[in-house]
């Protein structure tokens, strides 16, 4: 018994209680941490994911007129059946749709619903028929993106969009009164939603076109492109080299005329 005791008050079995205590009592707080953690996330997510009855509802009250009640479209509006929560997010979300008047395209303007009824909106006409869906922060993530991948990304916007958007992603004229809008202060999440949707005249880049890997480059390129600003000096609407010479020589050829007039005449 006497043996028996002694070993029961070793140090050492005294300090392995003690290690074993502090680790079951670790484990606990690291698994509540975990749910505590997990249902705030699960709570924040809910205020984003879209409700499709209530969507269904703002549908019928704002875009039936056009599109019809079942977004089967109509004489004044396409259908919206299997174009996606991506679109609806683009086209709402910039202000594009509801239009506030018939035109030759839709123009930007301040959105009409906020974040979350823009959401509902989106996951009704999701509910419709697969479509591109709103992409995922990883892949609006372009501050992992490289110098290289950069560079990578404006290669494919100088092949793939410049010719409408213009190099300097300033935006450029089309036909019929149309026009190629300027990306200078597009969010992430709005570019890339163009890209896969392909509003209006915009043709559409999906994953075999464009992988998103490359749209992240492209949009990384573009947020480049706003911070560098025109460090040559007045960008004169970044028309080209070929209008801003034209100018140039206009203006020129005014100045030199008006000088020789302003000659003559002193001498008449």
């Amino acid at each position: 018994m006497k043996a028996l005791s002694q070993r029961r008050r070793s140090p050492l079995a005294v300090f392995a209680l003690l290690v074993i205590g502090l680790m079951v009592t670790g484990g606990l707080y690291a698994v509540a941490a975990g749910s505590v953690s997990e249902a705030k996330a699960a709570e924040g997510s809910q205020a984003t994911v879209g409700n499709a009855e209530n969507g269904q509802k703002l549908f019928a009250a704002n875009c039936a007129t056009c599109h019809g009640l079942s977004a089967e479209g109509s004489n004044s509006g396409p259908s919206l059946v299997g174009v996606g929560a991506a679109s609806v997010d683009f086209q709402v979300g910039t202000g594009r749709m509801p239009m506030q008047m018939q035109g030759p395209q839709a123009q930007a303007k301040p959105a009409q619903f906020d974040e979350q009824q823009t959401s509902d909106l989106a996951s009704y006409v999701a509910s419709l028929g697969a479509g591109p869906a709103i992409p995922s922060e990883e892949e609006l993530d372009t501050k992992s993106v490289s110098d290289e991948d950069l560079a990578e990304g404006g290669a494919i916007f100088r092949v793939n969009c410049a010719m409408c958007h213009n190099a300097a992603a300033a935006g450029g004229a089309l036909t019929r009164g149309k026009f190629a809008p300027t990306l200078s202060g597009v969010t992430e999440k709005h570019i890339y939603e163009a890209m896969v949707t392909g509003p209006q005249n915009m043709p559409v880049f999906n994953d075999s076109n464009i992988t998103p890997e490359e749209k992240t480059q492209v949009i990384a390129y573009l947020k480049q492109l706003e911070t560098q600003g025109s460090p040559g000096g007045n960008a004169l609407g970044s028309l080209g080299p070929v209008a801003e010479g034209l100018f140039i020589w206009t203006a020129g050829l005014g100045l030199m005329v008006a000088f020789t007039i302003w000659i003559t005449s002193r001498h008449a």
